[in-house]
């Protein structure tokens, strides 16, 4: 499913690179269009030059990204049901005295999440946060785990084991 829509986006939007970037956007920050055919982040709204900045985009390609979408029901249905995921902990863990693994996967992802934490578990950590990147949508997506205490890193052969890890980092 995710495949046939990413399809479809590119197939919309082929001919137009900066409306790519603007759909790609909205998907990564999690932004919605909304009814009134402005683009929020949960309830706050988005401006055309903020997202136009944040793309690399001119603001017409914002307004003729919404217009496509717009029409198109699929589309639509999609961008107006996007909910932002929240505040991930990864850059301000240090500051708190969290903890953060970032496990690279390759093509091979299935069940990397269950036996990575199960490692951490086995040493008695508690996981505050997880937030894997889309294995369908990132050439190299990242797992990245948030723990309650920075982790060792004799750690890092153990996750090294782990069928479809390529590369972990802890800090």
């Amino acid at each position: 499913m995710v495949i046939q829509m990413w399809e479809k986006i590119n197939e919309k939007f082929k001919k137009y690179p900066a409306r790519i970037r603007v759909a790609e956007k909205m998907i990564e920050l999690g932004l919605s269009l909304n009814e009134d055919g402005k683009i929020y982040c949960g309830n706050l709204k988005i401006s055309d030059k903020a997202l136009a900045t944040a793309a690399d985009v001119d603001r017409r390609a914002i307004k003729s990204t919404i217009e496509v979408i717009r029409e198109d029901e699929e589309l639509y249905n999609l961008f107006s049901n996007i909910i932002p995921a929240g505040t991930l902990l990864k850059n301000i863990a240090k500051s708190i005295d969290l903890g953060v693994i970032e496990i690279e996967v390759g093509s091979e992802s299935e069940g990397i999440l269950s036996k990575t934490t199960n490692l951490i578990s086995k040493k008695g950590i508690g996981i505050r946060q997880a937030y894997a990147e889309d294995t369908e949508l990132q050439k190299s997506p990242i797992l990245t785990i948030i723990t309650e205490e920075p982790v060792k890193g004799d750690l890092i052969n153990e996750f090294l084991k782990i069928k479809g890890v390529t590369r972990v980092s802890i800090y």
